[in-house]
């Protein structure tokens, strides 16, 4: 009875997990409180998982457990852009390198987005520590934001995305190719198991699970001028039945909507990556 509760929990959570990461509208349900045991799942009980029920609109998908099972996989060696999940990587790099938080950065043309012409809240001259510029990069996916923390690093941005490239390679990231800090290019490509390790990875920063868990935070980039207030991307923390660890969506045409979590499903810790979960490649 638990394994089929948990496997049930399981399978909502994929469904609505997909449906966020396709901007589709949804109705959260409750996993049910009964599937609690606080014993974890085992390999044998994942095969019990029939993947034909799970009509994932994902091209590439993998969901793993903490002891390292595999407990749903589509594709999940095909290398494919990334889009702004690039920015766990970016935030990685930023908080591995002795470089102040404290810093004030300070936005300037040359992070504006010339690849593809989004816009941003965070005009010329906007100011914030470094610290505040990683957290709505990673909260909010401000793209400015996330371009400036490459501009700013010591050598610029090609330095930096050098350093991101040498991260991956260091994590055993081995289609992961990174093409700039914000996740525009893309360059920024992965497979889904490249992206478990690198989820996994960021994990153990206390600064990237809070700062992509934040539901929404307030800042004052300018001297004379109120507050901004911007919110998560992710839908799914809203929902308090959920206990999202980690978080980060992300979205181009050439990526379509992607999403990866680190979460508790029925007191089981999971990795979930779902890429391209609309546009041309869905199923």
């Amino acid at each position: 009875m638990k394994h089929r509760l948990m496997l049930c929990c399981l399978s909502t959570t994929l469904l609505i997990a997909a449906a966020v990461a396709a901007n589709a509208p949804l109705k959260l349900a409750k996993p049910d409180p009964g599937s609690r045991s606080g014993q974890p799942v085992s390999a044998d009980s994942w095969s019990k998982l029939n993947p034909k029920k799970l009509v994932l609109r994902s091209a590439a998908a993998l969901v793993v457990d903490s002891h390292g099972n595999v407990v749903y996989a589509k594709e999940s060696n095909k290398t494919l852009p990334i889009a702004s999940i690039t920015k766990l990587m970016t935030a990685m790099v930023i908080l591995d390198s002795s470089l102040s938080m404290d810093e004030p950065i300070k936005i300037n043309k040359q992070d504006r987005d010339l690849i593809q012409l989004t816009g941003s809240r965070l005009k010329y001259g906007a100011t914030l520590p470094r610290r505040q510029m990683l957290q709505l990069a990673l909260m909010a996916s401000e793209n400015r934001a996330a371009n400036a923390l490459g501009r700013t690093w010591p050598g610029g941005k090609k330095a930096f995305v050098r350093a991101m490239n040498k991260k991956a390679r260091a994590l055993g990231m081995q289609s992961a190719r990174f093409a700039d800090p914000a996740g525009l290019d893309p360059g920024n490509v992965a497979s889904a198991r490249d992206l478990v390790k690198m989820v996994q990875a960021a994990s153990s920063y206390p600064f990237i699970r809070k700062a992509t868990t934040t539901k929404s935070v307030s800042v004052r980039p300018y001297k004379r001028r109120g507050e901004l207030r911007y919110g998560n991307t992710n839908r799914l923390l809203k929902n308090k039945a959920w206990t999202i660890q980690l978080s980060k969506t992300g979205y181009l045409n050439e990526a379509g909507r992607c999403l990866t979590m680190q979460a508790r499903i029925a007191d089981e810790p999971l990795v979930i990556v779902l890429l391209n979960s609309f546009g041309k490649l869905t199923d």
